[in-house]
């Protein structure tokens, strides 16, 4: 079902009042006046919308993918505490958008008789949690439909590690058992949970749990339709989006729309330099990443003629048709990305680089490559590296690069200066921190 938000109604217009966790306008019905919630699991889907520009800037410009021109927004590549003044434009509607996500997915939890619905708001919740704790790192929980606004103590910020034990991996499983293998645009499915738990898992760096989950993605996905596209060029696009093989599951967008991120979701426009604050987003070491990859894999990268305009200022990844009302969905997981993580993961669980470099192979020949050869790129780090290199081409501007590094520790080397850990995180709003009188507490170093 095609661009699902449509149907909202009165739901559309929930605003948060002094926290995100207050969400019961007066001009809303109460859950127990409700029998049918799928609108409010609609809302859940909807306000995902909210996160797609900030992630995708958060992801991209913190990296050495994208930088930005124009100051406060040149903090992005400025490892300090300058990101606080940029609370309006990118953490506060990611925060806000999520734990509205959050609370409509626990309403349809917590009172829907629907076991699909109930299934596909465990995994909306369970994936705002997986990015807020992505982005912010501790964050509070709440995992009812009614929280007791009186208890400040809900409010206090749990550590990421619980977040991920005691409410992502158990929502996910859940989420499993009920929902069904085949891909519907925009919709939760067996395999997106499963994906999601995968990348979980070796987020918290537990490659063990990571490697049967990514594996019975990769192997399964054939069975469930999901299939690497032939030519890269097929995989972007408003025209390519509805039943894309490759795509698991994508935050879908409707420019008429409003989202938190008002008046609508426009990740596309900072990657093509539309925003002054970024007229040549393209950082030139992502440039020389595909000369590099050029120079060794025995032609050019056909990626980058999908990825970066002819002058290597811009990424046209997402191309304008229609111009300022184009639809770009927002890709969450695609078949490639879920490949490239089991390398990863098999390669972190010492597997032999006979056994992990070949699942790339797929993937460099549809970029026009020779594949990896084993013998020579033979150790540990050295398939490691491999294998980052290849995420970062293959998913460029994709929100993915900046978290890449992060989770597998090269945010240093990569990156050219050291970086204190602090940074490797973003400012809780500062808003949060004021309309909770301080039981939000702010990030080291903000």
């Amino acid at each position: 079902m095609k661009k699902i938000y449509i149907i909202l109604g009165s739901l559309f217009f929930m605003t948060a009042c002094s926290t995100d966790l207050d969400q019961a306008p007066s001009n809303i019905a109460n859950s127990d006046s409700l029998t049918d919630f799928e609108g409010v699991l609609n809302a859940t889907y909807y306000y995902q919308l909210g996160t797609v520009t900030p992630m995708a800037v958060m992801g991209e410009f913190r990296s050495d993918n994208a930088v930005m021109d124009e100051s406060p927004f040149t903090e992005f590549d400025e490892y300090d505490n300058g990101l606080t003044a940029m609370e309006d434009q990118f953490f506060g509607p990611f925060y806000t958008a999520l734990y509205k996500s959050i609370l409509s997915a626990n309403n349809v939890i917590e009172n829907s008789t629907n076991d699909t619905h109930v299934a596909e708001a465990k995994f909306l919740r369970a994936l705002s949690y997986y990015k807020l704790v992505q982005v912010f790192g501790d964050v509070t929980i709440n995992l009812s439909a009614t929280p007791d606004l009186n208890d400040t103590s809900i409010l206090v910020r749990q550590p990421a590690t619980d977040v991920y034990n005691n409410v992502i991996i158990p929502d996910l499983n859940d989420a499993m058992d009920v929902l069904d293998t085949s891909i519907t645009d925009g919709r939760a499915s067996y395999y997106a949970a499963q994906a999601l738990l995968g990348k979980t898992y070796a987020a918290m760096g537990n490659y063990a749990s990571a490697e049967p989950h990514l594996a019975a993605v990769v192997n399964g996905a054939s069975a469930a339709g999901i299939s690497l596209k032939t030519n890269f060029d097929d995989i972007f696009g408003a025209a390519n989006e509805v039943e894309n093989s490759e795509i698991i599951f994508s935050t879908q967008i409707v420019s008429s729309i409003v989202d938190e991120y008002s008046p609508a979701s426009d990740f596309w426009n900072w990657f093509v330099g539309d925003d002054p604050k970024a007229d040549y987003p393209v950082d030139q070491d992502l440039v020389a990443a595909f000369d590099a990859s050029d120079a060794s894999g025995g032609g050019t990268d056909l990626r980058r003629a999908v990825t970066l305009s002819d002058d290597g200022l811009t990424c046209i990844k997402f191309p304008k048709e229609g111009g300022l009302g184009a639809e770009h969905d927002w890709i969450e997981i695609r078949l490639a990305d879920i490949i490239l993580l089991y390398a990863e993961t098999l390669n972190e669980n010492n597997a032999p680089a006979t056994t992990v470099l070949p699942l790339l192979d797929d993937i460099r020949i549809r970029a026009g490559l020779d594949v990896l050869d084993p013998t020579t790129i033979n150790t540990k780090p050295l398939v490691k590296q491999a294998i980052l290199n290849e995420r970062r081409l293959e998913l460029a501007f994709e929100g993915h690069r900046w978290f890449d590094l992060v989770r597998t520790g090269t945010v240093d080397a990569e990156m050219g200066q050291t970086i204190n850990p602090n940074y490797h995180i973003f400012p809780v709003p500062v808003s949060e921190i004021l309309a909770t009188d301080g039981v939000i507490t702010q990030n080291s170093g903000y």
